[in-house]
């Protein structure tokens, strides 16, 4: 015992003991007891049949002869089908199984070319392999067979008859081929004449419309270039304006800065004399009133020893009247000397003194109004072109300052320097 099996292009058939009917595994296996059961196998492999048929006489008498080409097979998923195909093939070889299925197609073929006339068969080729198709199946599937596929591969005459049909259609299809070509020709001709006149056309209507669009182009270009002139000449005449207002500009800046750097000496100037006021009130005009105050407390001092002396005369006389006429004289005499010292006191010092200590306060006011000057570590100076320019125009800022001096010392003490200089130089 054993088990079998076979591939999918054949069919095992099993038959004996303890099976009522064959049993039949298309592709597969089977367990068969050797002795008591039997296993044959037909193919189901395709099978290319070269069906010939030769010198057959068409409908119309015509002797033809036709090749068809067919495959066909055992049908093996149809049980009924393969029922009857092993009824009848099985224990026969593949070469037996196709020399039937053969005759039984050759015959339908010369069947089917019997019905139809040689222009048929050659004309409609798939008319003809259709027929063959359907009456061959028709059969053939009785016997478990399948007809995969027909086709006409040839048809052929020993008498010229397709050749002649060749010549006549050849000689229709030369003559309608000539028709064609003079036609062709014709109408090539009126089509190159049309095409011809459509091209002139073409051409003149283009050459109209680059004449047109040379025209609108110069126009145009002039157009553009008026456009442009004029941009231009109003870009440079802004440039022009636009220059000179911005060089009116930095000469008001520059102006304004001069303006400033005059505005700010001035401050400095206005600051200085300010200073120089308030120093000489502090060297000047304290100490005079100090020494006012001396002289004034020494003639009061001196005054009062006067009385003193006076009033001890009075008691040492021991006249009342005489002593008070004479307190009163040493009295009188007494504020007269005081009043006289004083005022030579005022005199001498006004006129003298203070002279010299405003003399010799001058050079260091210069010195003091130089002095920014000399720290400033630049300058920046403007001429109108007339005057002095350089260190002479700075000298000469300075020397107008000392100029003023006397004026502010007048102003301050009410003494005229340049008076009482005068004075001084005649005594």
């Amino acid at each position: 015992m054993g088990f079998e099996v076979c591939g999918p292009n054949e069919v095992m058939v099993v038959s004996g003991c303890c099976l009522g009917q064959s049993v039949f595994i298309p592709g597969g296996r089977i367990f068969v007891w050797p002795g008591i059961q039997k296993l044959q196998r037909l193919t189901l492999n395709t099978l290319t049949l070269t069906i010939e048929s030769n010198n057959v006489y068409t409908q119309l008498g015509v002797a033809v002869s036709v090749t068809g080409i067919a495959q066909v097979k055992i049908q093996g998923s149809n049980e009924d089908m393969l029922q009857s195909a092993c009824e009848l093939f099985l224990g026969k070889s593949e070469r037996e199984i196709q020399s039937v299925a053969q005759e039984t197609l050759e015959g339908h073929q010369r069947a089917i070319m019997g019905n139809m006339t040689v222009e048929e068969i050659y004309k409609d080729r798939k008319k003809f392999s259709k027929a063959v198709f359907e009456v061959a199946s028709s059969d053939l599937v009785n016997m478990g067979i399948y007809v995969v596929s027909y086709t006409l591969k040839d048809i052929r005459d020993e008498e010229g008859y397709l050749k002649s049909l060749g010549m006549s259609r050849t000689a229709q299809v030369k003559r309608d081929a000539r028709i064609g070509e003079a036609e062709a020709r014709r109408d090539a001709g009126i089509k190159e004449a049309s095409a011809e006149e459509k091209r002139m056309q073409a051409r003149f209507l283009n050459d109209i419309e680059i004449a047109k669009s040379q025209r609108d182009f110069e126009v145009k270009k002039a157009a553009y270039d008026m456009e442009v002139q004029t941009t231009k000449a109003q870009a440079d005449l802004a440039y022009d304006l636009q220059a000179a207002k911005t060089k009116q500009r930095i000469r008001e800046e520059q102006m304004q800065v001069t303006v400033i750097e005059r505005s700010q000496a001035i401050q400095v100037q206005e600051q200085e004399i300010i200073r120089r006021e308030r120093e000489l009130d502090a060297q000047v005009r304290k100490p005079a009133e100090a020494e006012k105050f001396r002289l004034e407390k020494l003639a009061e001092a001196n005054k009062t020893r006067v009385v003193m002396e006076a009033e001890a005369e009075a008691e040492a006389i021991q006249v009342k009247g005489e002593a008070e006429a004479f307190a009163i004289e040493a009295k009188a005499r007494a504020e007269a000397e005081q009043m006289a010292k004083k005022a030579d006191a005022w005199k001498d010092y006004q006129d003298a003194a203070m002279i010299d200590m405003v003399l010799e306060t001058l050079p260091k006011v210069a010195a003091e109004i130089a002095q920014p000057l000399s720290n400033a570590k630049k300058i920046t100076m403007v001429s109108s072109g007339k005057g002095d320019i350089g260190a002479s125009k700075l000298t000469n800022e300075v020397m107008s300052i000392m100029e003023k001096l006397p004026s502010v010392v007048e102003n301050l003490t009410g003494i005229n320097i340049s008076k009482s200089l005068k004075l001084q130089q005649r005594k």
